[in-house]
Formats: C-alpha cells, structure tokens, sequence
C-alpha cells in the first residue's frame, strides 16, 4: 500500500541475485489507481496496467515495453519521449493524452 506515498526522486529495487531489477518491472499494477501519479521514467516493462486510472499521470521517458495497458484511463496523462514498444492499449481511454515522441512500434491499438 502506497497512499499517498512521494518516491521523488526514488528508485524502487530488488534485488535478483548480484544484480539490481526494478520492482515495477513486470509489477501485477490492474486496476490500481495511479490518476496524477508521477511515474516519469519508471521502468515499467512487461507490468499489468489493465483497467488502471493513468489519468493526468505522468509518464514521460518511462519504460513500458509489452506493458498491458489494456482498459486504461490515460485520459490527459503525459507519455513523452514513453518507450510503449509491444505494449498493449486495447480500449484504453487516452483523449486528450499527450503522446509525443512515444514509441508504439508493435503495440496493439484497437478501439482506442
């Protein structure tokens, strides 16, 4: 449980075996609700977003590769310079969502 928690500029870790691994990677974070979070170059990758509220979040240089973003609220979350190679977006909600230079090689849109 995070509420109200303020990680800036904190990294969060684990530890696999000598090596360092962010604990977001590959997080199970569905339906959780991150609206207004600042998440700004977080590594993200392979994570479960499905159905979370995004909304006005904050996402810029984050690092969400074959994240599933599906049923998101990313309605006016900023996602500059976002690295969304194969994620999955199906009916995420993203109006008004700032996209500029992300990269959405692969990634799935469908009824976004």
């Amino acid at each position: 449980t995070l509420d109200r928690a303020d990680l800036r500029p904190g990294q969060l870790l684990v530890w696999v075996g000598r090596r360092r691994q962010p604990l977001l990677r590959g997080a199970d974070l569905s339906g959780a609700d991150l609206s207004a979070a600042s998440l700004a170059g977080a590594d993200l990758s392979g994570a479960d977003l499905s159905a979370a509220n995004l909304a006005g979040a904050c996402l810029d240089g984050a690092h969400l590769f074959a994240a599933n973003l599906s049923g998101a609220d990313l309605r006016g979350a900023s996602l500059v310079d976002c690295k969304m190679k194969g994620a999955v977006l199906d009916n995420a909600r993203v109006a008004g969502a700032r996209l500029t230079r992300a990269d959405l090689r692969g990634a799935r849109l469908r009824n976004v």
